[in-house]
């Protein structure tokens, strides 16, 4: 008992103060267990408790010290107290000029929450599936830059390196991060297999088997991307990294939800050379926008992309993730993801039925874990394709995505044809939809609903346009082996507002998806899922 509360024996009866002073002994004994073993909760903080620890922690910060006399040109000094609030008084941000993971003398409290988030973000990296990480290094900024950031670290251990090889995947930040980094891409496009987009994997051995490779600062892998294309087939690629030792760069910006895609990255990291791997953390951990992991296998590279980052750094996209761990807990974590899984064969069911009843076709991506699409009619124009799209949007359903083909783009100095198709010949206008995760039932439904009534509302369109012109889905060309050999179980989507939520006629019932994520919330409560 501290001293304070023996002060305090004088003013109120000894068996009250007893039961107040266990109740507050619970918050301690929580924090020294997470001071102990830097590991997220297994079961989520009280939002009562982690505000209590946000004032300590900020309380050890020179600018909330009752005494203090700042003096120079950075002191945390903070004018509105609806931002103080919004940051609990935590402004000196994180890290030092040299090295963002370097504590700071003026800010314990904040360099505490710094290294705390991220021992529990190697944690939640574990438990998703790569046992292996040796550190895990939190930015504050989104995929994009984190890649820029990486991109630019491994120059110390690839001098006089200027090219990064890049498996085409048509989502700009990636790419752009190449340009901005000062270096020249090589793409190597996918290889059309029925539907889907795969890894020209000998393409990539021979850029490195061929005199270019001593430029090749980097080779960049995607994993979680919008169908058709498949997951990049990292195992391969990081074998060939391994054989002419250049480094290699996951992009698994929404991919730490899949244990297929974390499994595959395992696997890679074993047989292979994988170097860093990036995830997103508003797409894995439903916080705000700002934030990414950078995972890597040795404590060297680690501390090139944190030695990499150019000053301090702000503290908001870390604070964010710091409360969402604790507050979620790891076996609400591994719930969600297990919960995901079950949504997205329920998402590809209700869409196959979708298909079945406007004699369209659900797009065979068995390679991807994340996405699916929706083959639309061949006789559509680009303009009526994304007719649909915005119809949806209208509608209240956010994430749909309709690409149609032959799109013309430009990033840099680079020209892209069949721009958001991933392959520049591919034959069909598509729409995608995800099961991330936070997806619930409802969010399926709805978007169902929406999408049946958008597609009855839009062929009526067509029709008049297109009168005496099939509106039927062109057939896929054979699936090679390849294809068929990778069979998965993850995914993604989204869905939102306009109507009740109930299933549109002929769709899927919900009894066994109900009982599949209770079976997920009974085997966690049973502690299999931890």
């Amino acid at each position: 008992m501290s001293e304070s509360f023996k002060l305090a024996d004088a003013f109120v009866p000894q068996g009250y103060l007893t039961h107040a002073i266990q109740s507050s002994q619970q918050s301690t004994k929580l924090l020294n267990v997470l001071l102990r073993q830097g590991k997220i909760p297994d079961k989520g903080w009280s939002d009562a408790q982690i505000e209590q620890l946000l004032q300590q922690l900020s309380n050890l910060d020179s600018n909330n010290f009752t005494h203090n006399v700042g003096v120079g040109e950075r002191e945390a000094r903070i004018y509105s107290n609806i931002v103080r609030a919004r940051h609990y008084g935590l402004g000196h941000g994180i890290g030092r000029s040299g090295d963002l993971c370097a504590s700071q003398p003026k800010a314990v409290g904040s360099s505490l929450l710094y290294n705390l988030t991220s021992s529990m973000a190697k944690d939640a990296v574990k438990a998703a599936g790569l046992p292996s990480v040796s550190e895990v290094v939190v930015l504050p900024c989104a995929t994009g830059a984190a890649l820029l950031l990486c991109l630019s670290s491994l120059a110390e251990v690839r001098p006089d390196t200027e090219l990064v090889v890049w498996l085409r995947c048509d989502q700009r930040s990636c790419f752009k991060a190449i340009y901005t980094a000062g270096l020249e891409p090589v793409v190597v496009e996918g290889v059309l297999a029925g539907d889907e987009v795969l890894s020209d994997v000998g393409a990539v051995q021979s850029i490195l088997a061929g005199p270019q490779c001593c430029r090749v600062r980097a080779v960049i892998t995607t994993t979680s991307c919008f169908a058709p294309r498949a997951a990049d087939d990292v195992v391969a690629v990081a074998s060939l990294c391994h054989q002419y030792g250049v480094p290699h760069v996951i992009n698994n910006a929404y991919g730490l939800q899949s244990t297929k895609l974390m499994h595959n990255i395992k696997e890679a990291a074993r047989c292979g050379r994988v170097d860093i791997v990036i995830q997103s953390t508003d797409k894995n951990f439903m916080v705000p926008v700002g934030g990414a992991l950078a995972c890597t296998f040795d404590q060297p590279t680690a501390k090139r992309i944190s030695a990499a980052y150019p000053g301090r750094a702000s503290i908001s996209p870390v604070m964010d993730l710091f409360i969402t761990l604790l507050s979620m807990g790891k076996r609400r974590f591994v719930e969600l993801t297990k919960e995901r899984n079950v949504l997205k064969i329920f998402l590809d069911a209700e869409l196959q039925t979708v298909a079945q009843r406007h004699d369209l076709r659900l797009l065979s991506c068995p390679c991807n874990p994340i996405s699916s699409g929706l083959a639309l009619p061949s006789v559509v124009s680009s303009r009526s394709a994304t007719a649909l799209g915005a119809m949806l949007f209208t509608r209240g359903v956010s994430g749909a995505r309709v690409v149609p083909p032959g799109k013309l783009s430009s990033i840099g100095r680079t020209e892209f044809v069949g721009w958001g198709g991933h392959h520049s010949r591919y034959p069909v206008a598509y729409l995608t939809a995800s099961a991330s995760i936070g997806m619930t039932q409802a969010d399926v439904i709805n978007f169902i609903t929406r999408l049946d009534r958008c597609l009855v509302e839009w062929k009526k369109k067509e029709a008049m346009q297109y009168s005496g012109a099939s509106l039927k889905c062109p057939q896929p060309k054979v699936i090679t082996a390849a294809a068929e050999n990778c069979d998965d179980d993850e995914e993604n989507s989204d869905g939102l507002l306009w109507g009740d939520a109930n299933p549109c006629p002929g769709s899927t019932q919900l009894t066994e998806v109900d009982e599949a994520i209770n079976g997920v919330h009974e085997s966690s409560l049973n502690g299999s899922s931890s």
